[in-house]
C-alpha cells in the first residue's frame, strides 16, 4: 500500500512550494459568497445530520451560507467525483466519510478519480463506532461466548448489512479475519432494513449505527455484546469494545471535510481553524453526541494521514474477503 502513501506526500509537498501571496488575499477574503458542502449520502442520515451541524455552525459564524448538497449514489462516488470536478476556491467542500470513501479505492476498479490524490484535507469533524449486536435469542452474552458459538455452529450464523461494502459489512469481515469465525453475509439496501430483521430473528448479528439501534438495546429487544470503536462509547458506557477481547481490532465511522486538490494552502488553513473552533464549541460538542459522534480535531496533515491509514486498512480486508461492488 505504499502507493497510497506516495500519493499523499506528494500532494503535501506540491502544496508547500504554490505561490503565496496572490493565496494569502483570496484567504483573508474567503468566504466571500455561499459555500457548498457536498455529501455523497441521502438526506437524513448521520453523515448528513453532521454536515448540517458544521454547515449550521459555519453559517453563523463566517455570515455566509454554508449550503448541504446531497449527491447520493455508488455508494458516495457520486458526490465524490462532483468535488474532484469542481473549482479548487474553496466554495465546494466534500463531507468525507470513512470507511466508503477509503473502501471505494479498493472496492472499484475504474473510478474517474484517486481520493488520495484528488482530495486535499482539511480537518476531521467526528468519530463515532458502530454496535455489535445480536438477538437475544441467540444464546450468547459476550464476543467470547459468540465466538465460541460461531466456531461449533461453523457457518450458520447470518450476518446482516447494510450492504455489500458498506462500514458494517467491512466491520464484520474484520471481525471474521481476526477471530477465524465464519459467517454469512446478508446484505440489505439499509441499514433499517437489517435491523429489522435482526429483530425478526431472520439474522444472528448485525454491526448497526448505536444511535439506530440504542433505543432496541435499552428495552431489551437487541443485545450488544460490545462496540466496535477504539474507546468504550459514551452512549453505551457499560459496553466493552470488541478490542477488549480482540487486542487491535477497531472500526470507526469517520467524518471530516476535504476540498479539490490544488485549493489554496491558505483557505485550507482557515477553514482547518474555523472547523476545530466548532468542536471546541461545547453547544456543539454536545449536539454531536446527541448524534453519536465524538468530535476529531485534527490539523489538515494529519487528516490525510488517517485517510492514507484507512484506505490501506480496508483494502487489505476487502481483498482479503473478495468483496465486490454490488
Amino acid at each position: 500500500m505504499r502507493l497510497f502513501r506516495r500519493q499523499f506526500l506528494h500532494f503535501a509537498a506540491g502544496a508547500a512550494v504554490l505561490p503565496a501571496v496572490p493565496r494569502i488575499a483570496r484567504a483573508q477574503a474567503y468566504p466571500s459568497r455561499p459555500v457548498r458542502i457536498v455529501v455523497g449520502f441521502p438526506a437524513g442520515g448521520g453523515a448528513d445530520i453532521v454536515a448540517r451541524l458544521l454547515g449550521q455552525w459555519l453559517s453563523e459564524h463566517l455570515n455566509q451560507p454554508f449550503i448541504i448538497e446531497n449527491r447520493p449514489g455508488a455508494a458516495s462516488n457520486i458526490g465524490t467525483e462532483t468535488v474532484v470536478q469542481a473549482a479548487p476556491d474553496g466554495y465546494t467542500l466534500l463531507l468525507v466519510v470513512l470507511p466508503p470513501n477509503a473502501i471505494n479505492a479498493t472496492l472499484y476498479d475504474k473510478l474517474n478519480f484517486n481520493f488520495i490524490r484528488d482530495i486535499a484535507p482539511i480537518a476531521g469533524l467526528t468519530s463515532d463506532p458502530l454496535v455489535m449486536l445480536v438477538n437475544p435469542s441467540l444464546p450468547v452474552q459476550s464476543v467470547p461466548e459468540f465466538i465460541a458459538y460461531a466456531k461449533t455452529n461453523p457457518a450458520k450464523i447470518n450476518m446482516a448489512s447494510g450492504g455489500t461494502g458498506s462500514a458494517q459489512h467491512v466491520a464484520g469481515e474484520l471481525f471474521k479475519t481476526m477471530t477465524g469465525v465464519q459467517m454469512n453475509h446478508v446484505p440489505y439496501r439499509g441499514s433499517a432494513p437489517a435491523l429489522s430483521d435482526l429483530l425478526a430473528k431472520q439474522v444472528e448479528v448485525d454491526f448497526d449505527v448505536i444511535t439506530s439501534s440504542i433505543g432496541y438495546i435499552k428495552s431489551g429487544k437487541l443485545r450488544a455484546l460490545a462496540v466496535t470503536g477504539a474507546q468504550r462509547s459514551e452512549l453505551l458506557p457499560d459496553i466493552p469494545t470488541i478490542g477488549e477481547f480482540v487486542p487491535g481490532y477497531e472500526a470507526s465511522n469517520i467524518r471530516g471535510v476535504g476540498a479539490p486538490k490544488n485549493t489554496s494552502a491558505e483557505i485550507i488553513r482557515k477553514l482547518n481553524m474555523d472547523i476545530n473552533a466548532a468542536l471546541a464549541d461545547p453547544k456543539m460538542r454536545a449536539r454531536l453526541a446527541d448524534v453519536g459522534g465524538a468530535p476529531l480535531p485534527m490539523t489538515p496533515a494529519d487528516f490525510g494521514k488517517l485517510i492514507v491509514d484507512e484506505t490501506e486498512k480496508w483494502a487489505k480486508v476487502v481483498k482479503s474477503a473478495s468483496i465486490k461492488p454490488e
